[in-house]
């Protein structure tokens, strides 16, 4: 099953509820790239009227989980995912509405058949770059996944 915004968009209804009722959003999600889109607004702004910063990190890490859900889906192995490591920075305040953006997917590709190949737990370091509607960073986030074919 490809995953698609919508689908991904109505699992966080359920599974995530925190990501869809402060307005993080999949846009686009495609072999290379994943996009989230989340605007500023009460529910998810810090006291300096900007956007809190675990709310960026919910968007930007779902720009990099929902690239390697796909992959795990495309790839039909049974491998587990978690987050081992995350660093972030910012640069600017985040307002109006921030777009984060994923562009590792051929990357994941390579390390989920590693780990197939190996039988051997992988890592990876992706990026997501969160930009305002001018095209300014406004911040950038580092997620370290590993990756583990689960043993039948």
């Amino acid at each position: 099953m490809k995953l698609t915004p919508r689908k991904i968009n109505t699992f966080n209804i359920f599974k995530l509820p925190s990501v869809f009722f402060t307005g993080v959003r999949v846009k686009t999600i495609n072999n290379e790239i994943c996009t989230v889109a989340v605007k500023h607004k009460w529910i998810n702004q810090n006291p300096f009227k900007s956007m809190f910063w675990a709310v960026q990190g919910m968007a930007a890490e779902l720009t990099t989980g929902a690239l390697v859900m796909d992959k795990i889906e495309q790839s039909g192995e049974k491998i587990s995912m978690l987050v081992l490591n995350n660093k972030a920075s910012f640069t600017k305040k985040a307002t109006g509405r921030i777009t984060f953006t994923c562009s590792q997917g051929l990357e994941i590709d390579n390390t989920i058949t590693k780990a197939i190949e190996t039988g051997e737990g992988q890592t990876i370091w992706l990026n997501s770059i969160g930009t305002n509607s001018e095209g300014i960073e406004v911040s950038n986030f580092d997620f370290e996944w590993t990756l583990k074919v689960k043993s039948s």
